[in-house]
């Protein structure tokens, strides 16, 4: 049976090297603000905001054209993995 993830780490490579890493509580999270606020803009110069989950009415603002790679890995808490 496979674990299911607690959240997901979202890890933005953007130009100049900068690294920036926010969290989703769902893939589909993840996937909604992808769809709706990063790919329409993809080549825009315009600021958008990314939520920043652990910190309410905190946002990350970036520039969609500057986003050169998007890295998403499943965050689990628990250490124990149980087979049945």
């Amino acid at each position: 049976m496979p674990r299911t993830p607690n959240e997901f780490a979202v890890h933005l490579l953007m130009e100049g090297g900068h690294r920036e890493e926010v969290r989703f509580p769902t893939f589909q999270d993840f996937q909604k603000w992808y769809n709706s606020a990063l790919m329409p803009k993809v080549d825009s110069h315009e600021l958008i905001n990314v939520p920043i989950k652990n910190i309410q009415q905190e946002y990350l603002v970036v520039r969609p054209s500057r986003i050169l790679a998007i890295r998403v890995e499943p965050v689990f808490t628990s250490s124990v993995e149980r087979f049945t």
